[in-house]
């Protein structure tokens, strides 16, 4: 399994804060009486009402995501490094906190979002002339996405200005050459509900006190009345029990894994088939009458392949009758019918289908002439080639249907009871059938016996390698868009096996197919899903248990608990005190790295070995 460095930093500073500029040029040539002087004037125009979402990375919790989250600090990822630190919230300088905080709201505080004019802005609740001024490159009619908070509910939830430092840091992960800001929230969500999480300006919004500090300028709007923000994004994402986390859903995963088939029913000769996966299934007879028969998909207990198929000109060629059950085996049927009907359903595949065998049926006959009259010598013409080989598109669309793609569901999983509700079924692929969905799609055209003798005598080149894996049913498929596989051919995770499907079947059921012998699965979040996060104590109250710094062997005392403030909310800057007291150091010392490095959890990962 793989390892990787990740490395916090306080900050990454741009070389020029965003604004315009002007360079002056002078040059002096002793032999002439006046310097040529010349100016040149640009601007760096950073990001200022809204952000485009290739620099959004990642956030967390999830958007639309349901889980356990009532100890989580939420926070997004940012692409470029320097965002937070390129603009001011107020003063100038070196030291100057970021711009840019996370305010989060229940559903039912959430405030109302609306779209607005940049040169309407201020036309609502008081802004600062310079948060909303337009700068040399923005327009007047820039739509701007604003929320109109209550004062008395951003008193409670707006972290500050000596908190700001610690809400911000950079993230370097170690097989990535780009480094990212995290922008990290002060709430915690309430467990139960759903949580609304804004990006917010801060831009120019705080003003010098009386007495050296830094407070919200909120101009002449009385207590009681609303406050306007600038909201750069926004996600939203539901904090529910604990038996709602990744970690509880997979695991309770376990306790339904098998494989994919029905309970005996107590007879022999039908155990015999349910035990091998087939489900009973209506059959209608070409004749018009009805019956049951045995079906079973390409999804098995277990893998299986008996090699290259015979080429067949009708599906009921490949029926199997039963007579100890009276029943007829229809999957190998319903397969090359399935691909047949497929490939007839593509007018572009069924062309192309047709182009190469015409094509290779000109070339057969051809070959077939020359060695029986020598038409090749003495011809006075040269006879252009033809090119029989089977066309890149309609290569790519055959190995598809070797991936599965396209085949329903229903002819995946017949039955229910196949994968109940909250399961996962470890399984194999019968490339018997695969191998069937593909003569059903590549006899088209195929009319009489010649058709059939020259399919088998130039098989396709395709492959059709041993293919094992899980079919998973469950809220973690749904709840975790992100949700990663990996499979392994041994129990130690050593041998990493190449994955060969990994699709959405629907929202949540997840087909995942390794080629190989599958031994080992691990299931786990992206790791992104790295994640801010405290240790709830007493209620109101939290902790954290911290690491050791890099080079020490003293194991540092658990912080806390610690007080959460209005809302939930946790001070940055009473964490850093109390953590840097437990590490026996200056205050001072405990930056946003070093906060991030306390309170980070990686992403987790649970792990299924097969018998």
């Amino acid at each position: 399994m793989s390892e990787s460095t990740v490395t916090f930093r306080r900050e990454h500073r741009p070389v020029l804060a965003a604004g315009d500029y002007q360079v002056t040029l002078s040059q002096r040539v002793s032999l002439e009486p006046v310097d040529f002087t010349t100016t040149r004037r640009f601007t760096v125009a950073g990001d200022r009402f809204g952000l485009a979402p290739s620099l959004v990375r990642s956030v967390f919790p999830p958007e639309g995501s349901v889980g356990d989250h009532a100890a989580v600090l939420p926070h997004i990822v940012l692409e470029r490094a320097t965002l937070p630190w390129e603009r001011s919230p107020g003063g100038a300088g070196p030291q100057t906190p970021p711009w840019l905080a996370l305010l989060l709201f229940t559903e039912q505080e959430a405030p109302p979002v609306s779209t607005v004019p940049l040169g309407q802005v201020a036309a609502g609740p008081w802004l600062p002339p310079a948060a909303v001024a337009a700068e040399s490159h923005e327009s007047a009619q820039e739509p701007v996405t604003v929320i109109d908070v209550p004062a008395a509910l951003l008193a409670d939830l707006l972290p500050g200005y000596a908190d700001l430092p610690l809400l911000a840091h950079v993230r370097a992960d170690g097989d990535d050459p780009a480094d990212t800001a995290v922008v990290v929230g002060t709430r915690l969500p309430p467990a139960g509900m759903t949580s609304v999480v804004h990006l917010v300006s801060l831009e120019h919004r705080f003003t010098p006190a009386s007495d050296g500090s830094w407070v919200l300028d909120r101009g002449p709007a009385p207590v009681g009345e609303t406050v306007r923000l600038v909201s750069l994004t926004s996600w939203r994402f539901a904090s529910v029990s604990a038996d709602h986390t990744f970690t509880t859903l997979v695991r309770d995963l376990a306790e339904e894994g098998a494989t994919p088939r029905l309970p005996d029913s107590g007879q022999p000769a039908a155990d015999r088939y349910l035990g091998a996966g087939f489900v009973p299934a209506r059959h209608r007879l070409r004749q018009g009458g009805s019956s049951i028969g045995w079906y079973r998909g390409p999804l098995v207990p277990g893998p299986t392949d008996a090699g290259p198929v015979a080429p067949v000109r009708t599906g009921d060629a490949l029926l199997r009758f039963d007579a100890e059950l009276g029943m007829f085996d229809l999957g190998y049927a319903a397969a090359w019918q399935l691909g047949r009907l497929l490939a007839l359903g593509s007018g572009d595949t069924a062309t192309a289908l047709y182009g190469w065998r015409r094509r290779r049926d000109q070339r057969a006959v051809r070959t077939l002439r020359a060695a029986r009259n020598d038409l090749g010598s003495g011809y006075p013409l040269a006879v252009a080639p033809i090119d029989d080989s089977l066309p890149a598109g309609l290569r790519d669309w055959l190995t598809g249907l070797t991936r599965l793609d396209g085949v329903p569901f229903g002819y995946l999983v017949p039955d229910e009871g196949l994968l109940p509700a909250e399961s996962i079924r470890f399984l194999g692929v019968d490339q018997g059938w695969v191998r069937h969905l593909v003569d059903g799609a590549v006899s088209v055209g195929r009319l009489g016996p010649a058709d059939e003798a020259r399919d088998a005598a130039t098989p396709l080149p395709l492959e059709f390698p041993t293919l094992t894996g899980a079919l998973i049913r469950s809220q973690v498929v749904s709840g975790y868009p992100g949700l990663l596989v990996d499979g392994y051919a041994d129990r130690a995770g050593a041998g990493h096996l190449t994955p060969r499907v990994t699709r959405r079947l629907s929202p949540e059921v997840l087909l995942c197919l390794f080629e190989g012998e599958l031994a080992r699965l691990d299931l786990h979040q992206p790791p992104e899903a790295q994640h801010l996060a405290v240790e709830l104590r007493s209620p109101g109250s939290f902790g954290r248990t911290l690491r050791a710094p890099g080079g020490s062997e003293r194991v540092p005392d658990p912080v806390g608990p610690l007080p959460l403030g209005p809302r939930g909310t946790v001070s940055p800057t009473g964490l850093a005190a109390a953590i840097a007291a437990s590490l026996g150091v200056p205050t001072a010392e405990v930056d946003s790295g070093d906060l991030a490095l306390q309170l980070t959890e990686t992403a987790e990962r649970v792990t299924f070995l097969r018998p």
